[in-house]
């Protein structure tokens, strides 16, 4: 099946929106290609790209990109765990991978190479649960992310490419949409339709903005990958 392609989604659609540094290689160029390589079902790849993260972590325990992304990669091999069957597994990988992330973002919260993968990875996961608190609470740290990348981008963010605002900028209107926060999602969904005219993703606006709901793969990765399949709930 091809939910395992869920999270590599969810980080692929706004990767993007991380900026070039012209003084060093990106730490995201070190380890993408492997852990998205992983997220598609090539385990060597993501123990190979895990390694380089736990290689930094090693020499510097506080790196945070590396922190964030092995935390990621740990949430990924959590939800394996439960489409197996392992509970128990599962639920350690899937708290170790959350300290990850949350220890990366303490670390660094003003990084946009932090604060996306963590969004990413928790929106992507919470998007086709029941809304129950621990849902409820993934889906308020996912949000905050978003609005923190947003905030750190808004001056250029007409600059950047159509996917990259429009993943941004729908990814939190649905969000606001799926915690029941109705008039924050106005406000958001009207933003995307104002901003995002022609695309994909002033249709999705207008869809919402007409009284009809959004299913969850509309909300994900809009545009290039369009046949992902519902995913089982993780078991947490």
């Amino acid at each position: 099946m091809r939910f395992r392609f869920l999270l590599l989604l969810g980080l692929l659609s706004l990767w993007g929106q991380t900026p070039p540094r012209l003084d060093s290689p990106r730490f995201d160029d070190l380890v993408r290609n492997d852990i998205f390589t992983g997220f598609g079902g090539d385990a060597a790849a993501l123990e190979r790209g895990m390694r380089k993260c736990e290689e930094i972590l090693r020499a510097n325990p506080s790196h945070a990109e590396a922190l964030v992304w092995h935390g990621s990669s740990l949430n990924y091999l959590a939800g394996k765990a439960f489409e197996a069957g392992k509970v128990k597994e599962g639920t350690e990988l899937a708290e170790r991978g959350r300290a990850e992330m949350d220890r990366a973002v303490a670390l660094e919260p003003k990084s946009i190479g932090v604060r996306i993968p963590r969004g990413a990875t928790l929106l992507t996961s919470a998007r086709y649960q029941p809304l129950d608190e621990r849902v409820r609470a993934d889906l308020e740290v996912g949000l905050e992310d978003y609005l923190v990348v947003y905030e750190m981008q808004k001056s250029y963010l007409a600059k950047k490419t159509a996917h990259s605002r429009g993943e941004l900028l729908i990814g939190i209107a649905a969000t606001y949409s799926q915690l029941g926060k109705n008039t924050e999602a106005k406000e958001w969904f009207e933003r995307v339709a104002a901003q995002m005219e022609g695309t994909i993703y002033a249709k999705k606006a207008a869809k919402w903005l007409s009284g009809q709901k959004l299913a969850p793969a509309e909300t994900g990765c809009i545009g290039c990958h369009n046949n992902v399949v519902k995913p089982p709930p993780f078991a947490r």
